[in-house]
């Protein structure tokens, strides 16, 4: 009731929008890597011919946020989100009747841009209209949809083939793009801004200049994160498929718990970052990632042991992302900050793409057996970086 009295109705409608559009966002993030070992077969492509995928989406991606803040001052959030739900759930229902390799390259273009769109938009839309908690919610709520997904493509990998499970996605995606068309109004009308303890405390912190290097480092953090949770994401279940020989409905499941895992911590973080502290919950996280990657990563380990780590690893992943997002406001002064973000924005694309690709090319000349060992470097090189972030800032 305290919330409803501060917050005006309007605000909660659209809020509930949001959440829904991030779900959306998330739903596909999960299912290539689920779907790929069955597409793979169908397409006649190598195991590393995802990574060409994976990067043409993350360069899409990445072009759609460098545009996003000129295409919002001129269509609005609203109608911006409104189109690349479109966009996406079109796309997506493209990728169900591919006859090829080439076309799939080609709808990743406009599945990229929408996603982008989307994320660049909203996280803007949130920033600026919400409070840090809903952020942190936010996120949480596109590992619901990182999760869905991973299981509708699973059950359908059971029974229908992947082809089934990207027409299921795409219905979703264009079901939430109608609703946002009809929710337009909502959009002009939201006017909310977070309360003023909120700006009070996002202005209070006054830091002394810091190193060049700094503001590097901290990019570099988001690079090293993004890598090796999509890193996990895309393999994780051709790991468990062709190298321990579990059915690949199975091997879903698991990819699906460990988004799950991270959707779960995110919104256990949004309730106790403010007592714990986003850089304890930063170290924590990596820590408890590293340990349950390790685990994930020894075949010879009991097959429950080993799928217990992925969890655990999802449960360490969980408050790093926003956490680290949430410090750069404190770690930087306000001129700086904008800038930072940016940066920390571009090279999680970069990381998202590059590494996991990287990670093919390990796959296929080296064994998949190598490509958990090398995410663990990952997180460990984030471990570096982030402490030696600490000590500048």
């Amino acid at each position: 009731m305290r919330l409803i009295n501060k917050v005006p109705l309007v605000h909660l409608a659209l809020l509930s929008i949001i959440y829904l559009a991030f779900v959306s966002l998330g739903l596909p993030d999960g299912v290539l890597g689920v779907a790929w070992p069955a597409m793979r077969l169908s397409l006649n492509q190598p195991l590393a011919a995802v990574g060409l995928l994976t990067i043409t989406l993350t360069v899409c991606s990445f072009l759609s946020t460098l545009m996003s803040a000129a295409v919002l001052k001129k269509l609005g959030t609203g109608p911006l989100v409104m189109i690349s739900g479109f966009l996406t759930g079109l796309a997506l229902l493209g990728f169900s009747m591919v006859p090829s390799m080439g076309w799939l390259l080609v709808l990743a273009v406009p599945l990229g841009l929408g996603a982008g769109a989307v994320d660049a938009g909203l996280n803007h839309f949130v920033s600026a209209h919400y409070s840090s908690r809903h952020m942190n919610w936010l996120h949480g709520c596109w590992g619901i949809g990182a999760t869905l997904g991973p299981l509708i493509m699973g059950a359908a990998l059971a029974t229908q083939g992947w082809q089934h499970g990207f027409q299921m996605i795409a219905f979703l995606q264009l079901s939430l793009a109608l609703v946002l068309l009809l929710s337009l109004s909502l959009w002009k009308r939201e006017n909310a801004k977070p309360p003023l303890e909120l700006q009070t405390k996002a202005m209070a912190a006054r830091l002394k200049p810091v190193s060049t290097m700094a503001t590097w480092l901290a990019p570099l953090a988001f690079l090293l994160y993004v890598a090796a949770e999509a890193g996990t994401g895309l393999w994780a279940a051709s790991i468990l498929v062709n190298s321990r020989g579990t059915p690949a409905a199975t091997a879903a499941l698991w990819v699906s718990l460990f988004f799950g895992a991270i959707t779960a911590g995110r919104f256990a973080v949004g309730l106790v970052a403010n007592r714990l502290g986003n850089r304890r919950l930063v170290r924590l996280g990596i820590l408890l990632a590293i340990t349950g990657a390790v685990v994930f990563a020894i075949p010879a380990l009991p097959v429950p042991l080993s799928l217990a780590g992925l969890v655990l690893m999802g449960l360490g992943c969980a408050p790093i992302y926003p956490s680290m997002m949430h410090e750069t406001a404190r770690r930087f002064p306000p001129e700086l900050s904008a800038k930072v973000i940016g940066r920390q924005v571009g090279l999680s694309y970069v990381g998202g793409a590059g590494v996991p690709a990287a990670c093919g090319l390990l796959a296929a000349y080296a064994g998949l057996a190598l490509v958990m060992p090398a995410l663990v470097l990952v997180l460990l090189g984030l471990l570096l970086v982030t402490e030696q972030l600490n000590r500048l800032t």
